[in-house]
């Protein structure tokens, strides 16, 4: 069908989730900090993850960015993407996140969670699917379901939002009209 490897438990985990809750700073972009001679921050995201997250919604699966920093620019991704549920400078994720769900009426057991660092470290444990990067904080590995094999910036969420589609089945359904 395909040559994107789908991990044994995230084909389980994956199969009942109904929010897909990203921090962006390591998972959406490289990690890095860039800015202008102005002091402007700048942000390089992969289109790969943009339609992967717009498949992704297109199924049914809602996502969220919830990230440390406060950038325009991450409003600005998130409005072309269609994202509304987009919290910035709150390192408080898993407060965060109890309050999207709760909003949301759903509960952890519909979550996945994709993080790279120490804050994203209770929201990934408390996901019924925890996800992270290659290059994640060694606590945030040891604790995540499942590595990807891009890193964040690189297509690691694209690579996430394809897993999810096969583990529900909708993933030829998804990239049907592509064909």
């Amino acid at each position: 069908m395909n040559d994107c490897n789908i991990p044994d438990k995230v084909s389980t985990l994956a199969r009942d989730i109904r929010l897909l809750a990203l921090d962006v700073d390591g998972v959406m972009t490289d990690g890095r900090l860039y800015f202008d001679n102005q002091g402007e921050e700048i942000k390089a995201f992969n289109t790969l993850d943009g339609l992967g997250l717009k498949l992704l919604m297109k199924s049914g699966v809602q996502v969220a960015l919830i990230t440390g920093r406060t950038s325009q620019i991450v409003a600005d991704r998130a409005r072309s993407l269609g994202i509304d549920l987009v919290f910035q400078g709150r390192d408080d994720k898993k407060v965060v996140l109890d309050g999207i769900l709760e909003t949301l009426r759903l509960d952890y057991s519909t979550v996945a969670y994709v993080g790279d660092d120490l804050p994203d470290l209770a929201c990934i444990t408390a996901a019924k699917l925890g996800v992270t990067v290659p290059d994640a904080h060694f606590l945030v590995r040891d604790a995540a379901d499942a590595v990807t094999v891009r890193a964040g910036g690189a297509g690691a969420v694209r690579e996430i939002c394809d897993w999810i589609l096969m583990a529900q089945g909708n993933f030829d359904t998804a990239v049907s009209p592509f064909r």
